[in-house]
């Protein structure tokens, strides 16, 4: 298997029970662009993202991530991929395609979270009010909200973080950069990128004893100040904002935690983080006596919701 078969996280499907609430909160906030709507569904995108969308919000009855899709390094990576995903149990066939993107392989996680891999796509072509002298951005900066620059990742909930891990490796080339292990040998969480970003997919231990549930999707700023801005915009705009702004240990990345109004959590990327180009790169592993700047390097302590919400939102699994 070539560990460059998976080149980038394409763009996430959210459900949402109140699609005009949540499509206000991507849009008039973090200024997100619509770029079409069909059915129950609007697509977005971020102002520096190049494909037709990163974002599909789809209405209905509770929040949660309908799929992800990764994007292959080329045509015949995707083949390899499928090839791999089929034999391993977890592939579910090849739909036709969506607006956007062209034929897709869905497979699903261990844990039950759906994804897809696809090659072909659809670039955005920004309307003449729209294009930009700056030949590297595809189009204006937004001057409605803060603007968010581009998708930078996703947060899975998983009942079992090393065997999805495991999956992650050996089926889509993920690498594993840094991770949590507990004393007693549990993995209960796990970041892997298959880039020089620290993560595209984080995996956390569900403590709820439930599969297959979503924690957070991820925009990137790339100023901390840009975090202090959305918060102030927020606030008076009645969004929660569950943490931060404050500072990662793993991915050092600046971060803040709030929830649209659909029941998603958002996480906004204040920078990258750091970025990994060493080709012999050995995973951090943090151990359970060393979580604490882990998880906050500094700012304020996540709150207990943190590690047990999830959406869907569901009772925990009594033992």
């Amino acid at each position: 298997m070539s560990n460059f078969d998976v080149a980038q996280l394409a763009h996430v499907e959210l459900y949402t029970p109140k699609p005009e609430e949540t499509l206000k909160f991507f849009t008039q906030f973090l200024g997100l662009q619509e770029t079409t709507r069909e059915g129950q569904s609007v697509y977005l995108r971020a102002y520096e993202d190049f494909y037709h969308h990163t974002l599909k919000i789809t209405e209905a009855k509770e929040a949660g991530m309908a799929h992800s899709a990764w994007r292959a390094s080329s045509e015949a990576a995707l083949y390899q991929r499928v090839q791999a995903l089929e034999k391993s149990g977890y592939g579910k066939g090849w739909i036709e395609g969506d607006i956007g993107h062209g034929q897709a392989y869905k497979f699903q996680t261990p844990d039950g979270h759906n994804m897809e891999i696809l090659w072909d796509v659809d670039y955005y072509q920004a309307p003449e009010d729209q294009k930009t002298m700056l030949k590297s951005r595809p189009q204006k900066r937004p001057n409605v909200g803060i603007p968010a620059r581009r998708l930078d990742h996703i947060n899975l909930m998983c009942s079992d973080v090393t065997k999805n891990k495991q999956f992650m490796a050996d089926q889509l080339g993920f690498k594993l950069r840094e991770n949590i292990v507990m004393n007693d040998g549990t993995e209960i969480g796990a970041w892997m990128s298959v880039s020089p970003l620290v993560h595209e997919v984080a995996l956390m231990g569900d403590q709820s004893g439930q599969k297959g549930r979503f924690h957070h999707i991820a925009y990137w700023y790339g100023y901390p100040q840009h975090l202090m801005d959305v918060a102030d915009l927020l606030v008076e705009n009645d969004i929660q904002i569950e943490a931060g702004p404050g500072k990662h240990g793993v991915s050092q990345a600046y971060f803040m935690y709030v929830f649209e109004p659909g029941g998603n959590r958002v996480e906004l990327f204040g920078d990258a983080g750091y970025l990994i180009f060493d080709p012999d790169w050995k995973p951090i592993t943090w151990k359970e006596e060393e979580l604490e700047k882990g998880i906050i390097w500094y700012g304020s302590q996540l709150p207990e919701e943190y590690f047990l919400y999830g959406t869907p939102h569901k009772a925990p699994v009594k033992g």
